[in-house]
């Protein structure tokens, strides 16, 4: 049984999430909090196995409280935001101070789409509830802690150390890979979901100005966030990071980040390309379709690397990326959120070495 605590101060939305939760039978909610305060006490003596967080709260608000259970019992927490340039600020605050996840508030979708947005809220208190707990104290430590590369003067003060779970979950034994043979690529593409924007923050900033290749990134977001997520990428690193549009070009040291909602591919000329968001597809931007364009271009010359996430996208353009002589790297179990894209990647021997995630960063840092 999978113990939830929700924590909102709009009486309506705690209910609704109770009720959503409490009609799948493998989840109990145990408590409610009506602010961040009551929800740090209420995580101490309940020991709930995922939180859901609201943001906005009388005495103390969500990111606070997140910051104060990642320190004192760390445990996976869903922050719900609105789908706005605000809303995606506050969803990579709160990221960055420990949450595993977000989701849309959105009172219309429960109105209008129950069925859909109980499947989704569900799904994401499960996969969550299985998650690295270790992560929780790994992930979320400053992306720059231990990196041979000073962050620039934008970069805010990093966060404390947080506090490792005392009760981990249980996780394959660690597989460990030799450090890759030097070679060079024309591009490097990064694919990821839960779990990713931490991720990617802190290999980013370990990464020189001078990087010497091109960087995709296709991280599972809403479209309304991935504008906010690529100008704090930009402000925190050496490199450059900006949102992809169609007909960018690739350059050297120039990271561009999928827009959510749509769908992003390179042409025969090496040109992004940024394509609606095809319904049949299950993701928007997908890892998969950003790879497979990847392996029609540039062949042997890409190194892929797939990061946390739920699920196997990515999976299918890392094949298509060996079967044209490219490198393909995954975050091992230990380091990631959910250990969903990497393990399907591990699992179907697509995976040229597998590493935990500073690895990942120090491996890409020296390519330069």
């Amino acid at each position: 049984m999978i113990k939830v605590l929700v924590v909102d101060d709009s009486g309506f939305f705690r209910r609704r999430v109770a009720e959503i939760l409490g009609a799948d039978p493998q989840i109990k909610v145990v408590g409610t909090a009506t602010n961040g305060q009551e929800a740090v006490e209420q995580t101490l003596a309940l020991h709930p196995d995922v939180i859901t967080m609201d943001y906005e709260m009388p005495v103390m608000d969500g990111i606070t409280a997140v910051r104060q259970i990642m320190q004192r019992q760390p445990t996976p927490v869903l922050m719900f935001s609105s789908l706005t340039y605000e809303g995606a600020r506050v969803s990579l605050d709160a990221l960055d101070a420990g949450a595993a996840d977000y989701l849309p508030k959105n009172f219309e979708d429960i109105s209008r789409n129950p069925d859909k947005v109980r499947q989704m809220l569900c799904e994401r208190v499960h996969a969550l509830a299985r998650s690295n707990r270790r992560s929780l104290g790994f992930s979320h430590t400053p992306a720059t802690v231990g990196s041979p590369v000073s962050p620039p003067p934008s970069a805010r003060a990093p966060a404390p150390q947080r506090t490792p779970s005392p009760a981990p979950v249980a996780a394959e034994p660690a597989r460990r890979s030799p450090a890759p043979r030097k070679r060079s690529y024309k591009l490097v593409a990064i694919g990821t979901s839960t779990g990713g924007p931490v991720a990617l923050q802190r290999i980013l900033t370990r990464l020189p100005a001078n990087f010497p290749a091109p960087i995709l990134l296709i991280q599972h977001m809403p479209g309304a966030f991935t504008t906010a997520f690529a100008e704090r990428l930009d402000k925190l690193c050496q490199i450059t990071v900006k949102e992809a549009q169609d007909g960018d070009t690739l350059r050297p040291g120039v990271a561009l980040l999928a827009p959510g909602g749509k769908q992003m591919m390179i042409d025969g000329r090496g040109t992004v390309r940024i394509l609606p968001g095809d319904e049949r597809l299950n993701y928007k931007p997908s890892v998969d379709v950003t790879f497979g364009s990847a392996a029609r271009v540039f062949r042997d010359k890409v190194l892929a690397i797939v990061l946390t996430g739920m699920g196997a996208d990515g999976r299918e353009g890392a094949r298509m990326l060996k079967q044209a002589g490219s490198s393909v790297w995954a975050q091992d179990e230990a380091s990631c959120v959910i250990y969903g894209m990497p393990m399907a990647v591990v699992k179907a021997n697509l995976a040229d070495g597998v590493y935990d995630l500073d690895e990942i960063a120090r491996y890409l840092a020296e390519l330069g």
